[in-house]
């Protein structure tokens, strides 16, 4: 695959030619003229989506984390570590890994917010670093002294690696699979757990905080789902077999990886999260994300605790859910279902 050039002036490439990547696009974002009519209507709604960290309420969590227990701040701790690691891998994957082969404005235009809110993303786990630590150095460089949250990372950098030092179409195809794990998959047992201290009356700016990041998780999510089932489309060619066996095997791996480290920062300690509870949820997620790119379920369980997703909701923002003092956020809002 080749990088797309930033202005190519002998481009006549007309709208019509416009493709995913492999084009010859002349460098103009001429939005008048859409392909990818799913990309800038999803670019209206993450513009809506608007949000910025700082004006969460964290105060009450001050309190609260000095009254979590051993095990419950332990398992913060971790989840958020992961978190901040996952933000910040994807803020520099988007933009220096995948964004450079798409030869689509429109595409670019979406893929550029994303980085964006990533960005963002690792602010607000910044604010709430410094909201709770003493010493925020500590939640920082826990991946170097964890070593199951250092081979976790490790495994999740392998797949987006893979195309900066292989860059061929059926590894391109791979990172929009493996991004779509990581949006869909990895972030959520991180999210579930804060959310699970709320439903306890705890850390509920945090649970806040995580709610604004995962509203936009959907959208980036919704993404490179419309990625691939356009490419399915557009080049069928690259749905071999053996692409989807590789395909099939990275999700075994990524639920095997999260599950194992759902059990690891839980450590059957935290109320409403049990082994079997974390496994089941794992499951469910994988075989929601492969039933919406055309694959077959392999788990075949449904969700234990769907509680989470209520947290989730922005369905009235008139009503703060956690009766914090943030009421000034645009009013976009996303579901899994929704058809671009």
């Amino acid at each position: 695959m080749k990088r797309k050039n930033i202005y190519n002036p002998e481009s006549t490439e007309s709208v019509n030619d416009r493709k995913i990547f492999g084009g010859n696009p002349t460098g103009i974002f001429e939005l008048n003229n859409i392909k990818y009519q799913w990309a800038y209507n999803l670019w209206e709604v993450m513009l809506n989506n608007t949000w910025f960290p700082k004006e969460v309420d964290m105060t009450r969590d001050v309190n609260d984390y000095k009254n979590l227990t051993e095990a419950e701040k332990t398992a913060y701790d971790k989840a958020l570590s992961q978190l901040i690691f996952m933000d910040s891998l994807q803020t520099n994957n988007i933009i220096d890994n995948v964004n450079p082969y798409i030869t689509s404005p429109e595409i670019n235009l979406i893929l550029v917010r994303q980085s964006f809110e990533e960005a963002l993303h690792s602010q607000s786990y910044a604010v709430m670093v410094d909201s709770i630590s003493t010493n925020s150095e500590e939640i920082y460089e826990l991946w170097r002294r964890d070593m199951m949250l250092k081979n976790k990372n490790d495994a999740i950098a392998k797949n987006y690696t893979q195309l900066a030092e292989d860059p061929t179409e059926a590894n391109f195809l791979k990172a929009c699979f493996a991004n779509q794990i990581l949006e869909g998959i990895y972030f959520y047992s991180g999210f579930a757990y804060i959310y699970t201290l709320a439903r306890s009356g705890k850390m509920l700016g945090s649970a806040q905080m995580i709610r604004f990041i995962q509203r936009d998780e959907v959208t980036h999510l919704v993404l490179f789902q419309n990625l691939i089932n356009t490419l399915r489309k557009e080049r069928p060619d690259l749905f071999s077999e053996q692409l989807k066996a590789e395909v099939i095997e990275m999700f075994r791996e990524a639920v095997a990886l999260e599950m194992e480290w759902g059990k690891y920062i839980t450590q059957g300690q935290i109320l409403g999260l049990t082994d079997e509870i974390v496994q089941q949820y794992i499951k469910y997620l994988a075989d929601e994300r492969l039933t919406a790119v055309g694959f077959e379920k392999l788990y075949n369980v449904t969700n234990p605790i769907k509680w989470v997703s209520d947290f989730a909701k922005f369905n009235d923002q008139k009503t703060n859910f956690f009766e914090a003092t943030v009421t000034n956020y645009s009013k976009g809002s996303l579901s899994f279902d929704e058809d671009f």
